[in-house]
């Protein structure tokens, strides 16, 4: 029987995905989620047609599925084709809040459903991410302030949802993800932490690095420094800089030996993963979107003054990238794309990524721009492939510079001066995050020929999600559960090193 997972405040799904990823030698699942429960409509949508697809094995996906990826059939259309696998998939995947308003779920009904799911079962795994924005570096400097208030932003607290399960079940292992910044925040009282880390110990449990070794003295608690939990994720074979911690407790009864680490391995730059989708434009806003207005608004950058005050070298890349563009065959992109019969392939991790029977690639639709950032794309994207870095402000010939009040406050403190950023072809991207929902400018492709920002599909690449993972509700959404995740092709490692505990 395979493992059980419980996946709290599981977004899309990018933890529970890792863990159903792993296969024993006879080809069936070691790890299976028995529940995951997510708050937000959308990403509760998203986990449930997850859901949906691990209720069979990889080789036998109907392909109604796959005719919902291609925008032909409705999910619920879906789910009354296989009635079955529907009611399985809405029973492991609850929309609850959890929290301490009237919106929350009760704890007696959750408790109810965790113990139905685990079936007398004593050896098992939480899962899970605590709402993070709370303790963000980012979201703190924001609301200008370090020290960090329960009373105020009852996120600060949610953990302790978490907590309260692992005291009420007792899991056997635990797997606990959340941002960088938790390491820094500190309440009124003392180092947010610190605190968490006592709580999680205090149930029972040893609490490891996943990327440093412990101390070989195996009956005492391993000690490590708050550093030693931060995940770098680029050195681990995920193509972002995203540095995540992640804590794995386990039940001191059903400890043995201290886990493995994760191995390190070569950086994974971005066009590894997102090079083989289908080109398409940038679509323009508040004006009419077809390709004529589109390559007219491209090219006004060679007429406007601003080559003149370029580097040589960066204006002839500019003039080239406007030489080579052509009209793209699958225009700005759609929610599906057809695939080309002569698409690239990418080489790294292929088999994670592809799936042949999409037949091309969902929620690949480019955002709409304003002409004028078209240019500051074209110009954002030229300086990166020629520069190897991605310009700051200071770099912007002037008149490319935004007319926003904060610009010359940007420029003389460098707070923000990176507002426009291409992320560099041979490099790992910058961290994916739900920021990306708001703007693409944080998120500018490196081809130049196309002057746009990321998809969700490219994103969701970059996430290392796989091809055949839909994303359900409108794009902001889309953008929003792949930004929250958890690096799926991660957590797949992580689990591998949990399989080993049991």
């Amino acid at each position: 029987m395979p493992i059980p997972v419980i996946d709290l405040f599981a977004g899309p799904g990018g933890l529970g995905e890792g863990f159903s990823s792993v296969f024993d030698e006879d080809g069936n699942r070691v790890f299976k989620t028995a529940l995951s429960v997510e708050m937000e409509k959308f990403a509760h949508q998203t986990l449930t047609l997850r859901s949906f697809y691990r209720q069979f094995l990889p080789d036998e996906v109907p392909d109604e599925y796959y005719e919902v990826l291609r925008g032909g059939l409705s999910v619920e259309k879906l789910f009354e084709l296989f009635p079955e696998q529907a009611n399985a998939s809405e029973y492991e995947a609850k929309n609850w809040k959890l929290g301490y308003d009237e919106d929350s779920v009760d704890e007696t009904l959750l408790d109810e459903a965790i113990a139905e799911r685990l079936n007398g079962e004593n050896d098992w795994i939480l899962t899970g991410g605590p709402p993070c924005q709370a303790y963000s570096i980012v979201g703190r400097s924001r609301l200008q302030r370090t020290v960090l208030d329960a009373e105020e932003d009852e996120r600060v607290d949610l953990y302790k949802h978490y907590l309260r399960i692992i005291e009420e079940h007792m899991p056997s292992v635990f797997v606990m993800e959340n941002v960088k910044g938790m390491i820094s925040a500190r309440s009124k009282t003392n180092s947010i932490f610190e605190k968490i880390m006592e709580d999680l110990r205090a149930p029972g449990y040893k609490v490891f690095s996943l990327v440093k070794e412990p101390e070989e003295d195996l009956f005492c608690d391993p000690v490590f420094e708050p550093q030693d939990f931060v995940i770098r994720c680029e050195e681990y074979g995920v193509p972002q800089t995203r540095h995540r911690v992640i804590l794995l407790g386990i039940r001191e009864d059903f400890f043995t030996v201290p886990p493995q680490v994760l191995k390190k391995q070569l950086e994974v730059s971005i066009s590894d993963v997102i090079d083989d989708l289908p080109p398409i434009r940038s679509r323009l806003s508040k004006q009419n979107d077809d390709w004529s207005n589109w390559i007219d608004n491209v090219g006004e950058i060679t007429l406007n003054g601003v080559m003149s005050s370029l580097n040589k070298k960066v204006a002839d890349e500019i003039r080239k990238s406007i030489y080579r563009i052509r009209k793209p065959q699958n225009g700005s992109g759609e929610e599906f794309v057809k695939a080309r019969a002569n698409a690239k392939v990418i080489s790294y991790e292929r088999d994670w990524f592809h799936d042949e029977r999409i037949g091309g690639a969902a929620n690949h639709k480019s955002r709409g721009h304003m002409g004028s950032d078209l240019h500051r794309y074209l110009f954002v994207s030229a300086f990166g492939k020629v520069k190897k870095r991605s310009p700051k402000l200071e770099d912007f010939p002037e008149a490319l510079l935004p007319a926003h009040k904060n610009v010359q406050e940007a420029l003389t403190t460098k707070k923000f001066a990176d507002r426009f950023r291409v992320q560099l072809k041979n490099d790992p991207a910058k961290t994916i995050t739900s920021h990306i929902s708001k703007d693409g400018h944080y998120y500018i492709h490196y081809d130049p020929s196309q002057c746009r920002s990321l998809t969700v599909r490219e994103a969701a690449r970059v996430q290392t999600f796989p091809d055949n993972y839909y994303f359900c509700g409108p794009r902001t959404s889309q953008y929003i559960q792949v930004g929250n995740a958890v690096p799926p092709l991660l957590a797949k490692k992580i689990a591998e090193i949990v399989q080993k505990l049991f």
